[in-house]
């Protein structure tokens, strides 16, 4: 290697280390080893979510009574903020003015008890797609993270699709500000409602099934979870079911290579094994 490209790797390697000693995570002591203690999580794997995707989070939130906040960071600031996710779930509200988008604009806004007043009664949050480090850079270790995990505690759901799903692990998946195709980038923490995980989505349609294995090899007590479209996972505590059109692969320490799962079945968190023989 080249001495100027050796100084580079070593630069970039130095500058992601400091980043991340740098970030101060939000304390949540759990019994649970992946999943979170109380309340659920549906992380889908982009695409077109699925009717029976958004009902079940529907329920979760508290059918008629739900309360819901769309966060919408991760679209970016064009003008609809993807509120085709808001029409849906209104819709399926009848109309409801209990789903409220939520498009902070820096941490300060995530700071202030006033701008994030309906996450403290929400019964479900939904994190629309886009670009994970988005949300990371306004909500990460805000009183805005700590009201969603409030939320978990009284037996909320959290949602997401996409970057909103690959956001709730604790490994920030392809969270560089220059483009996807960057792995570990400048922004490595997620908002941690998955602890000790890394999530890809797409996984399929984009060729992306592998791409977890090198850092779940190099990090052997992460998890990692990949999610194509259309497709989702229910996690309860250290236990998800699959549901959806397609399949999710788990990339673990037992694991040579990764195992797929298919709609129906479901996974051990905690003791790494299919409670059901996976589709391979």
């Amino acid at each position: 290697m080249k001495t100027g490209t050796r100084l580079l790797v070593t630069l970039a390697a130095l500058l992601l280390c400091l980043q991340m000693s740098a970030q101060k995570p939000t304390a949540v002591t759990s019994s649970t080893v992946h999943g979170p203690e109380k309340g659920s999580l549906i992380i889908i794997g982009g695409g077109e979510v699925t009717p029976e995707i958004w009902d079940r989070f529907v329920e979760l939130a508290g059918g008629k009574n739900a309360e819901i906040v769309v966060i919408t960071n991760a679209s970016g600031e064009e003008d609809d903020y993807h509120s085709t996710a808001i029409v849906e779930l209104r819709n399926r509200l009848n109309y409801s003015f209990s789903v409220t988008r939520m498009h902070l604009k820096d941490i300060v806004e995530a700071n202030d008890p006033e701008k994030i007043a309906p996450l403290k009664t929400a019964t479900g949050i939904y994190f629309t797609g886009g670009r994970q480090w988005r949300i990371a850079e306004v909500y990460l270790n805000t009183l805005a993270h700590q009201e969603m995990w409030n939320l978990l505690q009284r037996g909320g759901v959290i949602a997401g699709s996409s970057a909103g799903a690959s956001i709730q692990g604790s490994f920030l998946w392809r969270g560089d500000t220059l483009g996807p195709n960057i792995l570990v980038g400048d922004h490595t923490q997620g908002l941690g409602f998955m602890k000790r995980t890394a999530i890809d989505q797409h996984i399929l349609v984009r060729n992306r099934q592998h791409d977890l294995q090198n850092f779940i090899k190099a990090s052997p007590d992460y998890i990692g979870i990949g999610i194509d479209e259309s497709t989702a996972i229910e996690v309860h505590g250290d236990t998800f079911t699959v549901f959806g059109k397609s399949y999710v692969a788990i990339h673990h320490k037992g694991l040579e290579d990764f195992i797929f799962l298919r709609p129906g079945q479901q996974f051990d968190l905690k003791d790494l094994k299919t409670i059901s023989t996976p589709a391979r």
